[in-house]
Order: structure tokens, then C-alpha cells, then sequence
């Protein structure tokens, strides 16, 4: 299995780009998170990969970071999702806002991505709801809790209670960046009560 490609960047046809690794040229399909952050051509890069071998050709999928390929292993597992749907979940959406997503089974999020209907959003928050914060251990702590727009556990269940008392996901969303950081689940919902009653 190829697990990991270092080389000179040839060609970026999206979602296909070109990787030239001493001499021999590797045809490798990337999601567009990847693609967006990759250099200009003639530079060196280095990508997760992961090896499909099928009876029509071998495959080549390519990845900035390990949780993307993470990510994608898992979505590959969800029966009825391929290699392409599980490329296109990652196109559409950030690997931290998939797992939040799954976290909180919103299935309009994913239903946003070309492809994706609503039987097969139900399907992928089923099937991930388990799996994938034991495959991306990195984001079940401090990478999750620092990134942008992520929502770790006390603060996802901060989120459900504002849902729940009927507040969108864009009002609630606001409110908790004005919660103190380390606020109890109780004293946040207190707090971002307060703030709503405001606006």
C-alpha cells in the first residue's frame, strides 16, 4: 500500500493533480479542502494517501492531514458511500465541521453537498456516530476544543439545550461565543439565556 507520497507538484486539474515522485508521475484525486491549501506547481508537497485497488484500475486519493484521511477511511465504510461520495463529504465540508456535525446529527448540513440526499445524510450520522472521534483521537481533545466553530462535549450540550428550548442553530451558535470558557453546562445555558433575552 502507498501511504504517503513526497514529491514535485505537475499538474492540478481538480479534483486530480499531478505528483512527480523521482521520475515517476502519480495521478492522485484530492478533496478541495486539500486542493485549495496546495502550492504552486513546480513546488514540493507531501500527502496522506490512501490505495484503492478495483478491478477497472488502482486509485490514488490524497490528503494534507491525517485526520482527512482518517475521515475518509470511515466515510468508506458507511455502506453505499464511495471513494467519490466520501471525497465529495470532504469537499463539502472541513473534517472538524463533519465531526460536528455527526456530533450533533445535523443531516442539513450534509444534505448541502451535491450527492448527498436525505436518506444518505441519516445514513452517514448513523454509521459515524460511533466511529469517528475514535478514528480522529486528536479531535476528541485539544485540536476539536481550539478549532474554530468546533464544539467539544460540554459546549455541544450547551448547544442541544438552546435547540431544544427552540432558538436556531445561528442564534445559539451566537450566543455561546460569549460564554466563559470552562462554564459548566448549567452556567452556560444560564449565560447564553441571558444573551439571547438580550438580542
Amino acid at each position: 500500500m502507498i501511504g504517503r507520497l513526497t514529491g514535485t507538484l505537475l499538474e492540478k486539474n481538480p479534483p486530480q493533480i499531478l505528483v512527480d515522485v523521482h521520475g515517476v508521475g502519480y495521478e492522485v484525486d484530492v478533496p478541495m479542502s486539500t486542493f485549495y491549501g496546495l502550492p504552486a506547481t513546480g513546488a514540493q508537497l507531501s500527502l496522506y494517501t490512501h490505495h484503492v485497488v478495483r478491478e477497472d484500475g488502482h486509485f490514488l486519493f490524497g490528503f494534507a492531514t491525517d485526520e482527512e484521511r482518517a475521515a475518509f477511511r470511515q466515510l468508506l465504510k458507511v455502506s453505499g458511500v464511495g471513494a467519490r461520495m466520501a471525497l465529495a463529504v470532504l469537499s463539502g465540508l472541513s473534517v472538524n465541521d463533519l465531526a460536528q456535525a455527526v456530533a450533533l446529527q445535523e443531516a442539513g448540513r450534509l444534505v448541502k453537498i451535491p450527492g448527498i440526499g436525505k436518506k444518505t445524510a441519516e445514513r452517514l450520522l448513523l454509521e459515524l456516530r460511533d466511529k469517528l472521534g475514535k478514528a480522529l483521537p486528536s479531535m476528541a481533545g485539544t485540536r476539536l476544543a481550539a478549532a474554530p466553530g468546533a464544539v467539544p462535549d460540554t459546549r455541544s450540550d450547551i448547544l442541544n439545550a438552546l435547540l431544544a428550548l427552540g432558538y436556531n442553530e445561528r442564534e445559539a451558535l451566537g450566543a455561546m461565543k460569549g460564554l466563559d470558557e470552562g462554564a459548566s453546562v448549567s452556567e452556560g445555558i444560564r449565560q447564553a439565556l441571558k444573551l439571547l433575552s438580550r438580542g
